[in-house]
């Protein structure tokens, strides 16, 4: 790889894994190299994680060099049965699902004519107080309170409760504690639930069970939960340790080489959340940084020079949305709360998107649903509620036909193909 070009005269072709952040920032940086690059994604698109907890909540619409940012999965901690009854927030579908699940919930309270079946309807439970949590409970919060408050006749939305449950004993636990505090009142004033140093032990389609700290369980009547604990590198990564001979960690995340290479592999280069290295936290900035890392390297082989530096992470700081005009952020030992440190959020993430037309259009629709209060992006179906488990349900009975047509052995001329059926 010292040229620029193979042996045959090709030029150098890489290969990226993935449209998320490192993906995209790689391929970026790659637009003035001598190179072809070529994105695989199950996705057509880019998907900006740090904002889909407001599409959820009505605010937002929805043999060559080879890079790796095939990114993370929710991680329910070995209970994946958990899955069916609280969503996590790792994609559009995810974020339509839950937006059906929260409106829907209100929409069903409204037609009960038992309070305690309307007061579980109207009572949200959400797992995990890092960011993702907290965001979320903030917005529920604040549908409940300002949004919705007018728009029924039988219940009174401002009597919804928002319960945020963590087994740590604070919010945002990478945050400063001076801005954890800061947080944690903030979602008190709009009458958020801290449950925290509390533990989900169990949980069905119409409750949560929890253990407190003393070990008493005790169970949450609630219809609508949100999984924002945790997360598991994609399987990809496991498949690549195999076949490297790497090591992974207990989330499945791979071992690399200082320079982001697989081990053993110099040509491969994992980025993101498929890696563990130094302790790297699991935030954004990481995989862009790492995306431009590798692709860097990967023009310095192409041009003769020095390459296999080691990649270092340029900490930017941490920054969450509390509700509206309120965040909190720690940037570079400055620490920010309330307004100032919404409008440095607000910055950040309108400088990330890609595109001046989407820049132009979340700022517009920001300005709209922030001044206003209102959410313009409401719509909601039963489609969007049950569709994930459909098609989870649809692959695990291809995989037992196939697995019963191997067991069956080789077919024979005039047999017919089985597959299933849309009436099951």
């Amino acid at each position: 790889m010292a040229g620029q070009t193979h042996a045959s005269g090709a030029r150098h072709r890489v290969v990226i894994i993935g449209s998320g952040f490192g993906g995209l920032f790689a391929a970026k940086a790659l637009r003035r190299a001598d190179v072809d690059v070529t994105i695989v994604s199950k996705t057509g698109y880019h998907l900006f994680q740090p904002l889909l907890y407001q599409v959820a909540t009505g605010i937002l619409s929805e043999g060559d060099s080879l890079i790796v940012t095939a990114g993370a999965d929710q991680s329910y901690f070995g209970n994946e049965s958990f899955a069916d009854h609280a969503p996590g927030m790792k994609s559009i579908d995810d974020a339509l699902e839950l937006r059906a699940r929260i409106f829907g919930s209100f929409e069903i309270a409204e037609l009960q004519d038992e309070p305690e079946v309307a007061r579980a309807w109207m009572t949200f439970v959400l797992v995990g107080a890092g960011a993702t949590g907290v965001e979320m409970a903030g917005q529920i919060a604040e549908l409940a309170r300002d949004t919705l408050r007018r728009d029924y006749r039988h219940i009174d939305p401002r009597q919804a409760r928002v319960i945020l449950v963590d087994a740590q004993t604070a919010v945002l636990p990478t945050f400063h504690q001076k801005l954890q505090r800061a947080a944690a009142r903030r979602l008190e004033k709009f009458g958020v639930e801290l449950q925290l140093g509390v533990k989900v032990v169990d949980m069905d389609a119409g409750w949560v069970e929890v253990e407190d700290p003393d070990g008493t369980r005790r169970r949450i009547q609630s219809w609508c939960k949100v999984w924002c604990a945790g997360v598991a590198a994609s399987p990809l990564g496991g498949q690549l340790a195999d076949q490297a001979g790497a090591e992974t960690d207990r989330a499945g995340r791979v071992e690399v080489n200082p320079d982001l290479t697989l081990p053993g592999h110099p040509e491969v280069f994992l980025v993101g959340d498929l890696i563990t290295l130094d302790n790297l936290p699991g935030v954004c900035q990481v995989a862009m940084q790492g995306g431009k890392h590798a692709a860097r390297q990967i023009v310095r082989r192409l041009e003769g020079d020095e390459s296999g530096q080691p990649f270092h992470y340029f900490d930017k700081g941490n920054l969450a949305t509390v509700s509206r005009f309120h965040a909190v952020g720690d940037i570079k030992g400055f620490r920010l709360a309330g307004f100032p440190a919404w409008l440095v959020w607000l910055g950040v993430h309108i400088f990330y998107l890609i595109g001046f037309k989407n820049r132009v259009t979340t700022l517009f629709h920001w300005a709209i649903t922030f001044v206003s209060g209102g959410r313009s992006e409401r719509t909601a179906t039963l489609q969007q509620v049950f569709a994930r488990r459909a098609i989870r349900r649809e692959a695990e009975l291809r995989a037992e036909l196939e697995e019963a047509r191997r067991a069956a052995g080789p077919t024979q001329p005039g047999d017919v193909a089985v597959t299933p059926s849309d009436d099951r």
